[in-house]
């Protein structure tokens, strides 16, 4: 007879879970769903799951205390910051994450911003509607021929965009520490250090995971660094950049500008100070979406609970080093 699992999904965007149910159901899963808000509607909702599949919903110690059954849990999509991965690890479940599902989409959207930042793209089209038409409004607006761009962080994402970068002629250099030199090499990439990245850079494209370590690590003292006609892309995450800070570099004239598909609190207040700068570009954390990046969010995320319950070692993940081997592939006897 097949074992019966039971897998609750926490929260979700999507139109439809016909994704995890053709991978979940045929191993044997039943699949509950929630729209949690708070720890205590996580709790409620996956006390008894043996695997949990999260977008936005608080993983907090307190829900990870109140799991029973719990070996695997999957975020919807790359960040990680809504699960306690301290508290997961003590526990002995997985934290899994699908970096993976929206590379292209995530790159396209940010060279995408890095145009329309650097052409003036959206305030040209509402100068036309104005009526007003000029052959090279907004002065000074730079070329791209020659210019560099500087990636922080060199990961499966910034690697695409210098991919595309390359295309129109940038020079790409990167700082990341983690990165081998051999990835450097393979890309086309010059390494640089954190300093020589924002003092180098025409357009700084962010690339980084929140951390205690990244968070704020775009602040005052970074923006006075950088040259006064560079622009900054953030397609990452928000709390690395510091939102204050941003707006004084911008008034003051120590960057040029600003695209930013994240930001520290979402979504942003149609009052806030960064939304009345022309040359701050707001979109709404939209750069991973396709329609086909959501089938591929929800296949692979699916995918990792299956390699785990089927005796596989899951693709992605994040508190490896924390959890034992044998768990993932010790025979499940509850």
């Amino acid at each position: 007879m097949m074992k019966q699992y039971l897998a609750a999904v926490t929260d979700f965007t999507f139109s439809n879970l016909d994704q995890e149910k053709r991978v979940l159901e045929p191993l044997g899963f039943r699949i509950i769903t929630g729209q949690c808000k708070t720890a205590t509607d996580v709790i409620e909702l996956c006390q008894n799951a043996d695997a949990i599949l999260t977008q936005f919903a608080p993983i907090t110690s307190d829900v990870i205390r109140h799991l029973r059954n719990c070996r695997i849990i999957v975020r919807y999509g790359i960040g990680v910051d809504t699960v306690d991965i301290d508290a997961a690890s003590e526990a002995g479940i997985l934290v899994v994450n699908i970096p993976d599902y929206g590379i292209q989409e995530v790159a396209d959207h940010t060279m995408s911003l890095l145009l329309a930042a650097v052409r003036k793209i959206p305030a040209v089209v509402a100068q036309v509607r104005r009526g007003q038409w000029e052959n090279a409004p907004f002065r000074p607006i730079m070329g791209l021929s020659g210019k560099t761009l500087g990636l922080a962080g060199l990961g499966n994402i910034a690697r695409a965009v210098a991919q595309r970068a390359q295309a129109f002629n940038l020079n790409v250099i990167a700082y990341d520490r983690y990165a081998p030199k051999e990835v450097f090499t393979e890309w086309n990439v010059r390494r640089v250090e954190w300093e020589q990245l924002l003092a180098t850079s025409d357009i700084l494209s962010i690339h980084l995971p929140l951390t205690e370590q990244t968070r704020h690590l775009l602040n005052r003292e970074a923006f006075s660094k950088m040259k006064e006609s560079a622009v900054l892309v953030n397609t990452s995450r928000g709390g690395v950049v510091d939102a204050e800070a941003l707006e004084v570099a911008l008034k003051t004239n120590q960057i040029a500008g600003a695209a930013l598909d994240v930001l520290e609190e979402e979504p942003i207040s149609p009052e806030h100070p960064l939304l009345q700068l022309s040359q701050c570009l707001i979109t709404s954390h939209c750069a991973w979406y396709s329609e086909d990046s959501i089938i591929r969010l929800q296949q692979f995320a699916a995918m990792e609970i299956c390699r785990l319950f089927s005796g596989e070692r899951p693709k992605h993940i994040v508190n490896s080093s924390a959890v034992q081997e044998s768990y993932m592939s010790r025979e499940d006897n509850r």
